[in-house]
Order: structure tokens, then sequence, then C-alpha cells
């Protein structure tokens, strides 16, 4: 038996969250890289493996492959595996001793001056032979018979011969694969990475309500209604339509107009009072249609290409069938009532919570569980959850687990503005995408900063921003005074920062009154009453939209997440950055201004290095907003931004020679 202990140390293995207590987040057809730092006492010659494997969904399992690391230096190792798949992967590091190689050094330095090494030269052929056994266990014969021949010349003693064999690259590496492994050492825990589709990463969101769809304000469209909608969201190139609650709604405590405690016969209510006698989270408002019609929506817009996001929203009306069905999942007060939702000072009195963490909980959790499972079985393959930092973070862990385990397809996104921990810890047990700060973020300096943390490691290992300028909640007081300019100039921001961005519908018409000053909300919100939408009203930058969503399709750049870089403007009021996929085959420059009301003019310090540029190269730049093309040579370029055109957005390209001409490629 061999008494033998291993003595490599492997730590700092990344990437990893939490010391490895959640799951980094990849897109799959990337690759993972692994770094580890790994050394030894001594001058031994390690080997190291990642091991890695897929885990989930179940069908897609595989075995434990390895993946050989290189040697970086300073004692810096690194490999990469691939990520082909959607999916739960787990990998770790392994590392051993090359006991053969380091003899093979060891004995070529004995006999560079002189030494007789014909002791070694048996240990070497004692190494060999257990190589040779443990090749042809593994099916390697002519591998075996090669280290079997060269123990034999080994064992015959100091010779020419038996120098030269031993000084054979060839059979060091060959050796290597056989080397003996009874001294590894596995880095003490199993990681993960969770492999998101791409649609995780990349999209262009646009939220309406179905029931406003009429567009007169009085009549309560359908999903067939909601139907004639789908071109027009197409044709301003957005690819996720995102669909407040779409369930049966309360009456006791219907809101009215404008958030009113009294609603009148007419009001339509809240979409996030949820449940009435006609059904809960599983049903579909009668108003609406039936949930075929729904599935049938679902099916129309798909074939436009576009996918559904439905809103989770786990409260209830106090007339939920939940209530009376099961009270176990509900907090009572001592005079029996159920306690409604509060954020003091605000009070929904038109819904309550569940008792998340009582002994309810281990029938409440799997029932919405199942909700969400209803909701894939009729096609929908993206959620927005509806203020997911008032529920405890435990379940959502569960809960997203559960999911990915069967379906990993499934994009969960946070409706979280709340405290920067909080929301980084949502990010980090499984949503894939975030609601973020952007919509407060006013100045360059807080915006550059904000970006920058949010889309480089460690932060962009498990958060991505989803920046939307407005949302049914929210109208953002810069928007409230800052007029179509201002609606352009976020727009921008929202577009090309981010791989994911969104905006709710009336954002293309300007929409900024507010309901009283120095309130973020909206005046008649849509969140109580039906919306008369005029799509073609005076003033609207719906082409804007269009274009900066078709900027975003066209280039490669703009799908990626972690490829934003900040440089230098010598305006305060100009932000200048640079978006590229990692080969550099897209390549695009973004400057944009902060100021509505005037226009703003900036020397920019372009990022030559970065974008493969010698300092005396002329380069092509295609301006992609008014279609405009000029040549740029040198350091830095000029830039003049109006209300009119808040941003400018180059397409850089390099001149090469072919055979018949100068020609470009990107």
């Amino acid at each position: 038996m061999n008494e033998r202990i291993g003595s490599t140390v492997i730590e700092n293995v990344r990437p990893q969250l939490d010391a490895g207590r959640w799951p980094v987040k990849r897109v799959e057809g990337e690759s993972l890289t692994v770094k580890a730092d790994i050394f030894k006492e001594g001058h031994d010659i390690l080997v190291a493996v990642v091991r890695w494997r897929q885990v989930a969904p179940k069908e897609q399992a595989t075995e434990w492959a390895e993946v050989p690391m290189v040697s970086k230096g300073n004692d810096l190792w690194e490999a990469d595996f691939p990520l082909a798949r959607n999916g739960r992967y787990e990998f770790t590091v392994e590392a051993w001793p090359d006991l053969f190689a380091t003899w093979v050094t060891e004995i070529k330095r004995k006999v560079d001056v002189g030494r007789d090494v014909k002791s070694e030269l048996l240990e070497g052929a004692a190494m060999l032979r257990g190589h040779a056994e443990r090749a042809q266990k593994a099916g390697g014969a002519d591998e075996a018979k090669r280290f079997l021949e060269a123990a034999t010349r080994f064992e015959k003693g100091m010779s020419p011969d038996a120098i030269a064999t031993a000084m054979d690259p060839g059979l060091t590496l060959a050796a290597s694969k056989y080397a003996d492994r009874s001294l590894a050492i596995r880095y003490d825990r199993v990681l993960e990475v969770f492999v998101d589709r791409d649609k995780a990463r990349y999209g262009s969101w646009y939220e309406f309500f179905p029931r406003s769809v009429l567009r007169d304000g009085r009549t309560h469209g359908t999903f067939r209604d909601a139907e004639k909608w789908l071109p027009y969201v197409q044709s301003l190139g957005f690819d996720v339509i995102y669909l407040p609650p779409i369930h049966p709604i309360g009456r006791t405590a219907r809101k009215g107009k404008n958030n009113s405690l009294t609603a009148g016969p007419e009001d339509v209510g809240s979409p996030w009072a949820i449940g009435a006698a006609e059904g809960g989270h599983k049903a579909v408002h009668p108003a609406l249609g039936t949930l075929e019609d729904f599935r049938h929506f679902v099916q129309a817009a798909n074939g436009l290409g576009i996918e559904i996001a439905l809103d989770i929203a786990y409260q209830c009306s106090p007339d939920h069938p939940y209530v009376k069905e099961h009270p176990e999942w509900f907090q009572h007060r001592p005079d029996g009532t159920i306690k409604t939702a509060e954020n003091p000072p605000k009070r929904y009195e038109d819904i309550v919570n569940f008792d998340w963490l009582g002994p309810g909980r281990k029938t409440l959790w799997p029932e919405l569980l199942s909700v969400v499972m209803h909701w894939v079985q009729q096609g929908v393959r993206i959620f927005r959850v509806d203020n997911p930092h008032t529920k405890p973070l435990p379940f959502w862990a569960w809960l997203i687990r559960e999911v990915h385990s069967v379906r990993p397809d499934i994009v969960f996104l946070s409706e979280a503005f709340t405290r920067p921990k909080v929301m980084k810890a949502l990010a980090k047990l499984g949503f894939q995408q975030s609601y973020s700060y952007f919509t407060w973020r006013n100045f360059k300096q807080e915006m550059e900063e904000y970006l920058t943390e949010s889309t480089t490691p460690p932060v962009s290992d498990f958060m991505r921003l989803n920046l939307w300028p407005n949302t049914p909640d929210i109208l953002p007081e810069f928007l409230q005074r800052s007029g179509p300019a201002g609606f352009r100039l976020r727009a921008a921001m929202a577009a090309t920062l981010s791989s994911v961005w969104g905006m709710y519908c009336g954002y293309e018409l300007c929409e900024g009154t507010p309901v009283k000053p120095g309130k973020e909300e909206y005046l008649d919100s849509e969140k109580y009453e039906l919306k008369a939408w005029d799509l073609d009203r005076p003033g609207n930058i719906r082409e804007y939209i269009a274009r900066l969503n078709a900027i975003r399709r066209e280039h490669r750049a703009f799908q990626l997440y972690e490829n934003l870089r900040f440089f230098k403007s010598d305006n305060e009021q100009v932000m200048f950055y640079l978006k590229r996929t990692p080969d550099g085959t897209s390549q695009v420059l973004v400057a944009v201004s902060f100021d509505p009301y005037h226009a703003q003019e900036s020397v920019l310090h372009v990022p030559l290095a970065a974008l493969g540029i010698h300092p005396d190269e002329t380069y092509q730049v295609h301006e992609l907003m008014t279609d405009e093309r000029s040549l740029w040579q040198g350091p830095t370029a000029h830039v003049r931004l109006t209300p009119e055109q808040p941003a400018a957005i180059w397409a850089v390209y390099r001149f090469r020679r072919s055979e018949q001409a100068f020609d470009y490629y990107e």
C-alpha cells in the first residue's frame, strides 16, 4: 500500500461566487476560463486539469471530462472548457506532480555535469513499469510496450542508448498520459456555472397593457386585439413584449383612477391585485379572453420573432381563491383580518401578502412553483418578477433552481429597486437580469462608475443590468422636464450601454406628465385605468427608437454585455465609450450628451490601441444614426451633439489592401 500523500496546493480558483455558494453566469456557445494558483514545495513539475461536466437538465447530463491547464508563470494556471448547451455545469481543479517528467529534468542536469546515474536509471525504470501497467489497463498497449522497452534499457545500466532514451521528449509526453495520480490533490469544492441561452444576455423589451390596445380609453382590449399591436412593436425593433399581470382582478378595496381609494363601477383596477371569483394566478382575466386566446397571442408573437415575458407577482387580492382555500398561507392579525401589503408610508389596500416562512410554506412554495410551470406550458419562457426583494431570498433560490433543473431556458428578470447588496444577492441566487439604478443616474461620472462596476468582474459574473428609462411605476424627474430630447438621449444610453434594455409604452410618445410636482408617477396612470394611446402623436420619437434597435441587431458588439469601456471626453456633458467583440469584427464608438437643452461639443480621445489601429493609420467611421461616413486619423476626434441628435454611434472600419483595391473590414 502506498502510504505517501500529496502536498500540492490549489487556491484562488476563479471564477467563483461567494466561495462557491452560487453559480457564475455565462451564455451558451462561450467557454469558461478557469484560473487557479497551483504550487508545491521543491522543484517538481506539476500537471493540472480542470474537471467539468453538465449536470442539468438531467437529460443532458454528461460524465466528468478533463481539459489540461497551462502554466502562465508565477504559479498561475489557466484552462478553458466549452459551454455548448444551456444548463448547469460543475467544475473543479485537480493537480499532481509529474514524477517521471521531474525525474527527466533532474537526470539531465546530473548527466550534464558527468555524474553517475545508474541508480537514477533504476528509479526511472521502476516508474516506467508503473506507467506501462496503467497504460495496459487503459487500452494503450503500444505505449505500454514502449515503456517496458525503455525500462529494460535503463535496467541494463548507464549507456548512451539509455541516456538518449531518457532524454526523448516523446517518451516524457507519452508517460504523462499515464501519470501516477495517487498523489493528486483536488480542490476542496465543486463550483458551478449556469449557462444561459442568448436571450438572457441580449434583448430589447417593450411593455404594454393588453387591456388598453383598443386605444380609446373606454373599451377593454383582448388578446385577439393585442395581436394587432404586434406589427407595431416589431416595427419599433423590439423582440420581447412584457405584459403586466393578466389574471382576474379583485374587487375588494379596488383602486380607482390615479390610485384613488374609491373605485367606480367602470374602474378596471390594478392588475397587480391578483385574484377574484374567476380564478387566481393560473387564470386569465375574462375581459382579456381565454387561456387559448393567450396561447394564440404567444404563438403569433413568436411568429414575428418576439418572445412574451409575463409578470410574476406573488401577492393576492383579498378575493383570491387562495385566501379561502388556504388561510394557512397568510398572516392574520389578532382580530382575524389578513394583513394588507405595506411599504410605509405606502399601503396597498387591495393586496395581501403570503406568510412566506410560516408552517404553510411546505405547501405554499410548491404551489407557487406550479404557477411558473403552468405559464411555461402555455409557451412563456421569460418572467419579469415583481418586487422580489420583498420576498425571502431562500424562496427565490429554491424556486429558480427547481425551474432551471428541468427548464434551463427560462429567463427571470428581477424588478428590485432596492439596496445594492439586496439587488446583487437576487442576481447571485439565480435571476439572470436585474432592474437597475440607471433610471436615476443623470451625470457622467456617476453613470460611468455604475456601469463600469456592473459590466466587469466580479459583478458581471452574476449580474446583468436591463436598463429601463421608464416603467409604469416610474416617470423620472429628468423625463418630466426635458421634452423629446431627454427621451432620445436616455433611450440612446439605455440601448447602447447594455445588451438588454426596455421601455414602457408611451415612451416613444414622450409621455411625461407627472401626477403632481415632485412625484415620479404618471398622471392618469395606466395601472388604474384604460389609456387612449395616440401612436401617431406629434413629436413622437418612434423612428428614433426603431433606428436604435436596428443598430443593436446589425452590430454584434451591442449584443454582448461585458464589453463596455469608457474613454475620455473633454466635456463633462458628453460621455464616450466603446463596445467591441473579442475578435474585433464589430467595433462601435458612442458619444452621447447628458444635456437635453443645448448643443454640446467635445474632443474625444479615441482608443486607437483598443481598436487595433496604428497612430498614423487612416480609418473609416460610419455614423449609424445619420448614415454619414468619414475618415479619421490620429488619437482625437471632434463631435457636436444637439437636442435633436444627442447621440453619435460610429461603426469603426480599418482598411486593408487586396489585390485589386483597398477594401475595408470592421
